[in-house]
């Protein structure tokens, strides 16, 4: 039996919720290591354009893998 497509959106919402705070928390501790000012605000803006891509990327290829295995 395979995910509904809003199991599927659900779960990929709660893994990406998660992985937004690592995110933002390794950005704004990460880039000063390489030269980099970084400021909350410009670093919360960054990490919300990746959020939307990753949670596009991850609905795209769970539905791509249930449907290869229906």
């Amino acid at each position: 039996m395979s995910q509904s497509r809003r199991h599927s959106a659900l779960e990929t919402i709660a893994s990406t919720a998660v992985g937004f705070g690592v995110s933002w928390l390794a950005t704004i501790i990460v880039l000063p290591w390489f030269g980099f000012e970084v400021h909350v605000g410009p670093a919360f803006g960054i990490t919300c354009i990746y959020t939307v891509l990753s949670l596009l990327r991850g609905y795209v290829l769970r539905r791509i893998f249930n449907g290869w295995a229906a």
